[in-house]
């Protein structure tokens, strides 16, 4: 069994990105923008609520205070400030899944936040510390990541993830977004990425290295081009294999 997830609710105001609706019929577990890198209340309330009718999982995608870079550059921000504001954005989150009628699921970070705690222990204790000061939430990341090493110790489940849509370097870390090889091109690459992890426990790096990976959810990323006919494709192609497809963690 694998889940699917995918980053949602990244529009902000009159803007919007990526089709949330069209995902949500296919994804099993929704990260959803916190207002931080995107997204906005009422982006974050219907996402929400567009969830819960389908019965998908939601998740907080916590970011640094980067609207401008959508998260995507570094800060060397304060640990004791990037906790609270990890907490601030469950906790926004949080109000518009109950008004919908469900719970935030799940913590994953985003952008230069999930880069950086692949290594970086101050920044991946202060998510962890933001997480807890909330509730004892799984975290989202990838294998070998100091935030998934710091959540095991701090008694929060580790949940191993993998992405099917974008380049992995030998060492088992995406391939930065400015360099070649960052995306994968074509719905096919996606989809034989995707089975082969779901089957096989694999993925290849653009160097032609085969890394073994463990990876109990799969990312597939709403803002790419032909995201949603990849992620079709993908679910589709599970299911011919017999792959069964659910969330990580039980909606309550």
């Amino acid at each position: 069994m694998i889940d699917l997830n995918a980053d949602l609710g990244e529009g902000f105001g009159i803007w919007t990105l990526g089709d949330d609706r069209a995902l949500l019929d296919i994804v099993t577990s929704a990260n959803v923008a916190c207002g931080f890198h995107a997204g906005d209340p009422s982006t974050m309330r219907a996402v929400c609520e567009l969830a819960a009718c389908r019965d998908v999982a939601i998740g907080a995608q916590v970011s640094y205070r980067d609207l401008a870079g959508f998260g995507r550059r570094f800060i060397d921000v304060d640990p004791v400030t990037l906790a609270d504001e990890v907490l601030y954005q469950i906790g926004a989150l949080e109000a518009c899944a109950r008004a919908a009628g469900t719970r935030v699921g799940y913590v994953k970070p985003h952008g230069a936040l999930y880069n950086a705690v692949m290594h970086h222990d101050a920044q991946a204790q202060a998510v962890i510390a933001g997480i807890r000061a909330f509730a004892p939430l799984p975290v989202l990341g990838l294998p070998g990541s100091r935030l998934l090493a710091q959540a095991e110790q701090a008694g929060l489940e580790p949940v191993t993830e993998a992405f099917a849509d974008r380049g992995y370097t030998p060492e088992g870390t995406l391939v930065p977004r400015t360099q070649d090889g960052a995306l994968l091109a074509g719905t096919q690459a996606v989809v034989d990425r995707a089975v082969r992890l779901a089957t096989a426990g694999e993925l290849v790096a653009v160097d032609g290295t085969v890394l073994r990976t463990s990876a109990r959810s799969l990312c597939l990323h709403g803002d790419t081009p032909g995201a949603v006919e990849h992620a079709r494709a993908v679910r589709a192609e599970l299911a011919a294999q017999g792959v069964p497809v659910a969330p990580f963690t039980v909606r309550s």
